[in-house]
């Protein structure tokens, strides 16, 4: 595959782990697309947009990931401030896997 990732059912600090985890085994891209928090009782969400840009900037400088956006609950001014945040970093290299067939 070009790329693997996750998105939705999780907020960037909920997600993190798990694509921490990915980018360490997959020998492609991996990208990231976490809703704006967990929802609220009523099914809201709460994560402001500096909020999720800070968690995925922290993500990129980490060397986890290569696409990134957003999921339930992220807006137009999430997506800018993600954009904002990860546009200086180099993305993440692909990893050289042995026995890969191509």
């Amino acid at each position: 595959p070009l790329s693997v990732g996750l998105n939705c059912a999780l907020g960037a600090a909920e997600m993190r782990s798990h694509i921490e985890e990915l980018s360490q085994i997959a020998a492609a891209y991996t990208s990231a697309y976490p809703n704006a928090g967990l929802p609220n009782a009523m099914g809201e969400y709460d994560e402001q947009p500096h909020e999720t840009a800070h968690f995925i900037e922290e993500w990129a400088k980490q060397g986890y990931v290569n696409i990134v956006g957003g999921c339930c609950g992220t807006t137009p001014e999430h997506i800018k401030h993600i954009a904002d945040n990860v546009k200086n970093i180099k993305p993440r290299p692909l990893p050289i896997v042995e026995n890969e067939i191509v």
